[in-house]
Parts: structure tokens; sequence; C-alpha cells
């Protein structure tokens, strides 16, 4: 989704300066550079790896490994309490 949302402020900056209403060609750029930034993830903090690469710490996983490794365990869970309790 935030790769439609940079994709369509970018189009939307790009209208801006093909019309004749632009200031300046350095005003332009600056559109153009803040609009390149956006929709990038969040670069602070430590790299994240795959879960398979660092399991003791689940903090470093990409987020969508972290959700597919813990929808994974609560399901085990969820069918081993099932089977303990019939």
């Amino acid at each position: 989704m935030a790769v439609w949302i940079a994709a369509a402020s970018q189009a939307a900056n790009l209208s801006r300066l093909s019309s004749p209403k632009t200031a300046s060609t350095a005003q332009a750029a600056s559109l153009i550079h803040w609009c390149g930034l956006a929709g990038r993830g969040d670069h602070h903090g430590p790299p994240k790896v795959n879960f398979w690469q660092d399991q003791i710490h689940p903090s470093r996983w990409k987020e969508e490994q972290f959700v597919i490794v813990s929808i994974t365990g609560w399901g085990l869970l969820f069918l081993w309490r099932l089977q303990v309790l019939h």
C-alpha cells in the first residue's frame, strides 16, 4: 500500500511540475527528492534478518516472518491443547 501512495504522490508532484505555475527548478527538484523518500521502510535500528538466521531474537526478524511464525506457534498450541483436553 505504501508503494501505491508513493506512486500517487509522485504522479501528483509530476503533474504539478508540468503545469505552467511552477516557481523554479530548485523547488521542483526538492519536491521530487522528497517524494522519492516516501514509502520506504523504517531504516532505524538494526537490519532485519530471516528468522532461521537468528532464531533467538524475534525483534530482529522481518515483520512478515514474525507474523507467520507467531500465528503458526499459536495454531500449534491451540491444536495441542485440543488433543490434551479431548
